[in-house]
């Protein structure tokens, strides 16, 4: 039996990645007027166009789902323009791209909101975390309890922005049901409190993220959906009694869905992998289709693991943001540039588009 390696092509469905990279989505805030994508989005993802698949920055499904400044979304006209304009530079060399669909849920503030509103969550229990507003980072805002009709209504947002996406040339979609936004907040206790058909048990709190994947596969198609989910991050204050238990169930409904694959933030989004216990290979058993690790992969880590069998696709967020080369840099084993923290949120070139490659270095 051969042992798969980074560099190997792999099959996702129907599309045929040139290796077992994946581009991990990164927030940039950097949407144009209307929320939209603009010239520089399509040059910076084009740049990046060598893993064997992209998937987007997080792109809120309505504007209420929007949580920080200059984030892009798929629910107008203008957006979908901008986002085809990624999906053609990205597949002009030779690249795949997912578009990730996106709910903040309590992660936001009134200064976002349509008409000034509350942010809308499970329960009204405000985050012990931050936004960036107004060009700084600031406490997020007293969210409101959904409504039952308003949480069907947030369902079929989820499924009109996975057809916006597909009709901008996306190759797929992923629901975003990890770091602490709707769906995770639904999912977890410390931020679920309701009673009805939505909260209490394992099954309930559960519901509307399996509702959400569900509508999107009916609509775009079980190999054009993947889900993004993170056990035991606690990224935006939320938390879990029996993240097991929780998670287990979830994938297994998943795994029913028949989806492209399962994106798995393994530990601490951005930090530890051991922040607390779990068994991520037994969601890897659970799954029968695709399985891509994310959270602190470097080239040794994501080589033993898909030796041992544990992944199927190593997915590398920062990485790519100062290193659009990531793909030739990890094949040849050169060292890693770092990224400018100071450029991160907001802005323009500088920071996004102008990181130089090992190539563009040799013939300066």
């Amino acid at each position: 039996m051969t042992v798969p390696t980074l560099l190997e092509p792999y099959d996702l469905g129907a599309l045929k990645l040139s290796n077992r990279i994946v581009m991990a989505p990164l927030t940039r805030n950097r949407a144009g007027p209307g929320l939209a994508p603009g010239e520089l989005a399509a040059e910076y993802y084009a740049q990046r166009a060598s893993a064997g698949l992209i998937i987007s920055e997080a792109t809120q499904i309505s504007k209420q789902g929007q949580g920080y400044q200059d984030t892009p979304g798929i629910y107008t006209e203008a957006q979908i323009e901008g986002w085809r304009k990624v999906t053609e530079a990205v597949h002009a060399r030779g690249g795949h791209i997912f578009l990730q669909l996106w709910h903040v849920g309590r992660i936001s503030h009134t200064d976002l909101q349509p008409g000034g509103q509350a942010p809308v969550a499970p329960s009204a229990i405000r985050a012990e975390t931050k936004t960036f507003v107004n060009n700084s980072f600031v406490d997020v805002s007293e969210p409101r309890a959904l409504r039952l009709d308003e949480i069907r209504n947030i369902v079929e947002d989820f499924r009109r922005a996975a057809v916006n996406a597909i009709s901008a040339g996306f190759d797929g979609v992923e629901v975003h049901g990890a770091n602490g936004y709707l769906l995770d907040q639904f999912a977890k206790d410390g931020a679920n409190l309701r009673t009805d058909e939505y909260g209490g048990t394992i099954e309930n709190r559960a519901r509307l993220m399996l509702e959400v994947t569900a509508a999107v596969v009916n609509e775009v198609g079980a190999q054009r959906t993947g889900i993004r989910i993170s056990p035991v991050s606690p990224a935006n204050g939320v938390s879990s009694s029996d993240p097991q238990g929780q998670f287990y169930y979830i994938v297994d409904k998943l795994n029913e869905l028949n989806l492209a694959y399962l994106h798995v933030v393994e530990g601490a989004t951005g930090g530890a992998r051991d922040v607390a216990p779990f068994d991520f290979m037994e969601l890897r058993r659970r799954f029968t289709n695709s399985y891509i690790a994310n959270n602190g992969y470097d080239l040794e880590l994501a080589t033993s693991h898909l030796a041992e069998g544990k992944a199927d696709l190593i997915a590398f967020g920062r990485p790519f943001i100062a290193n659009p080369d990531l793909v030739d840099r990890l094949r040849k084993g050169l060292p890693l540039a770092n990224f400018n923290p100071a450029t991160l949120y907001g802005g323009g070139a500088a920071g996004y588009t102008d990181y130089p490659t090992v190539a563009d270095k040799l013939r300066a």
